[in-house]
């Protein structure tokens, strides 16, 4: 019975979400007050249709109903039940459920909690909301039915991919959602901004929230998705450049540059028409990245191998509305006004090379990832993009945005001096020069990773000058000092962190890819390998069962120049349903770095393949994203972010109205 309540409220859903698109619209551009006033309601009412059928299908999966052939083809009765809530998600159909979900949720929070907007442009910004969430149900319903029986009933389901079933990838794609597709809000208020014509300093205190919001969010999930690879793939990497990888990370740096840039909307009113570009861009990087993932043009462990016309119908979608914005983009743009002027040394100036070397670095991620598929559509050749390409072009693009980051916060609005800049962080920019010759004669440090280490200096040391500038430490008195850090905004506190937290990502990094030392042996019970200062000793290996599978568990006592330390037990382990090995990492984390060993096949002779590592500051990576996200959180906490602008009262709302007519 869950399946067709489920069913019925996907289409309920789908009838919402059809007159959440058009009422408004039409009632906007008439002056029909009612039809304006009948979009927040219907905003939440999709919401409540859609996270009615997520529940149904969530309900499927916990009690087993291998009636719904997609619980029959991604769940198992014997599997642990976060697995199985998991298992929602972790197939095409539940994700799309999961896509629309965080889409309604959007809209239903800017319908309750978007009083500060004028309510005509509320209604045009809910109904752009709702006619992205036309497409996604109409796409379930038509192509990829969460709820479609099968019979007769199997008496067992297929299980989920074993790789899927950690822990890390039970949280790490609601994460990822909540932040792409919560840059669909920025993308209704600058389509709904392009309709009315006006691109004002508020627009951008109303729309940075909910970028900032979504940019967190996608943050995390990326960072989760990270730390997953890491620890559950065995190969000790935690980046690939995969295609999907890469659909994660196009929105993450096109939604950076609009949060840049929607600073300088509001505060010089510049930049209008690119930021609404950006926003655009970044909400495109959204739905190319569901088409990558779902189309079946590439093959990877956390893609949706989809069939032809799922493949199309995307495209379709993706064609219509990317097409259609870039349209009324190219129509409307002209009319906004240009804003304040500046010269090209100012903190606008910097800003706009944030930009330009963000939207630079995003061309090259997105060539690198849809070439292959190009050629493939075009010459039926088979190509592969490395992480070599993405490591020439990517990565040398990113040393001058690192070296602006710290001179950028610096430059005062329209007009700066790099000459007194420069001259207070002197001795800043020598101590970073000093770190990267350090590094590159640092055991087998590469040119890149020393230069790497050292803007990682640059821009952590440089952080902490500009906060302590800012507040005065010792140019006043310790208790102005105190008062001035008492009322430092949020947003300065958020900028800090997230800074500081690139920074320390940049040493994890550097570092870890620099001076990583890898053994790759076969060892016998009690036979040692020596990694660095830290000694393996294989103590042997011993079956073992899990809730769902059965392993190989091996056993290593770790020393430290002779000093007892740890021991690890690496697992290789085997899953029945689907039937499947995967190799389970054993990992000793430190703050100097990481003890990583991996336990593979038997070999001939009675011994095992050990792969082992010595990995410095990797855990420096996911703390780094850590602040990033903590400082963003810290921004939205600003009460001019949160607020935004006070609350029109419904007269003055009418009145204005009335004027604009």
């Amino acid at each position: 019975m869950s399946a067709e309540i489920g069913h019925f409220s996907l289409i309920l859903g789908l009838v919402f979400a059809l007159l959440g698109g058009l009422l408004p619209l039409v009632g906007a551009a008439r002056g029909d007050a009612r039809l304006v006033h009948m979009a927040p309601p219907l905003a939440i009412g999709q919401f409540l249709f859609v996270l009615t059928a997520f529940l149904c299908l969530m309900i499927s999966y916990v009690n087993s109903d291998f009636s719904l052939m997609n619980v029959a083809l991604n769940s198992h009765s014997m599997k642990p039940l976060l697995y199985k809530i998991s298992g929602v998600w972790g197939n095409h159909e539940g994700s799309l459920l999961l896509w629309a979900l965080i889409l309604t949720l959007f809209a239903s929070a800017v319908a309750l909690f978007g009083n500060n907007l004028p309510s005509t442009f509320k209604a045009r910004v809910l109904s752009v909301q709702s006619l992205i969430t036309v497409g996604f149900l109409l796409f379930m319903l038509l192509t990829s039915n969460p709820f479609e029986r099968v019979s007769p009933t199997p008496f067992e389901g297929n299980g989920l991919n074993p790789l899927l079933q950690d822990p890390g990838l039970a949280f790490h794609p609601p994460f990822l959602y909540l932040g792409y597709v919560g840059f669909s809000i920025a993308f209704s208020f600058a389509i709904a901004a392009l309709i009315e014509g006006d691109v004002s300093p508020a627009w951008a205190r109303w729309v940075r929230p909910w970028t900032l919001a979504a940019w967190c969010f996608l943050t995390g999930g990326i960072a989760l998705g990270s730390w997953w690879a890491y620890y559950e793939l065995g190969w000790g990497g935690w980046w690939f450049w995969d295609p999907v990888e890469n659909a994660s990370f196009m929105p993450w740096l096109a939604g950076t540059a609009l949060l840049h840039s929607a600073i300088v909307v509001e505060k010089r009113g510049a930049l209008k028409s690119w930021t609404i570009l950006l926003a655009i861009l970044t909400f495109s990087m959204s739905l190319l990245g569901t088409f990558i993932v779902r189309s079946g043009v590439i093959t990877s462990v956390h893609a949706f191998a989809s069939d032809p016309a799922r493949g199309i119908y995307i495209l379709l979608f993706l064609g219509i509305t990317i097409g259609g914005s870039f349209i009324l983009y190219a129509i409307r743009a002209s009319k906004l006004e240009a804003g304040g002027l500046f010269k090209p040394i100012s903190r606008e100036g910097g800003l706009i090379f944030n930009n330009l070397f963000l939207i630079t670095a995003l061309a090259t991620v997105l060539f690198g990832t849809l070439y292959p598929l190009f050629i493939d559509a075009i010459m039926g050749e088979k190509l592969t993009v490395g992480a070599p390409y993405f490591e020439a072009t990517f990565v040398p693009l990113m040393f001058p945005l690192i070296l602006v980051l710290v001179l950028g916060p610096m430059m005062a609005w329209k007009r700066a001096n790099l000459k007194t800049i420069f001259g207070k962080l002197k001795y800043i920019a020598l101590f970073a020069i000093a770190t990267s010759f350090i590094a590159a004669f640092m055991g087998d440090a590469s040119l890149m990773a020393a230069v790497a280490i050292g803007l990682g200096a640059w821009l952590a040391l440089g952080v902490i000058f500009e906060f302590l500038n800012r507040v005065g430490l010792g140019k006043t008195s310790l208790k102005n000092t105190l008062a001035r850090l008492k009322g430092l905004p949020k947003s300065q506190w958020g900028m800090s962190f997230a800074h500081f937290g690139l920074a320390v990502l940049i040493f994890g990094v550097a570092f870890s890819e620099a001076y990583t030392i890898e053994r790759l042996v076969i060892l016998k019970q009690e036979d040692t390998t020596t990694i660095g200062d830290y000694e393996f000793v294989f103590k042997g290996v011993r079956p073992l069962g899990g809730e769902n599978y059965t392993a190989v568990q091996a056993r290593f006592d770790i020393f430290k120049n002779g000093d007892p330390l740890t021991s690890l037990f690496p697992e290789e382990r085997t899953y029945s349903n689907p039937p499947m090995q995967t190799t389970e990492a054993a990992i000793y984390s430190m703050i100097s770095g990481d003890l990583y060993v991996v336990i593979g096949e038997e070999s001939v002779g009675g011994g095992w393949s050990v792969r082992a590592y010595v990995k410095p500051l990797i855990t420096w990576i996911w703390f780094g994203a850590m602040l990033m996200m903590i400082g963003g959180f810290i921004s939205l906490t600003d009460r001019r972010l949160r607020v935004g602008m006070p609350t029109r009262s419904k007269a003055l709302d009418a009145e204005l109205q009335r004027v604009k007519e």
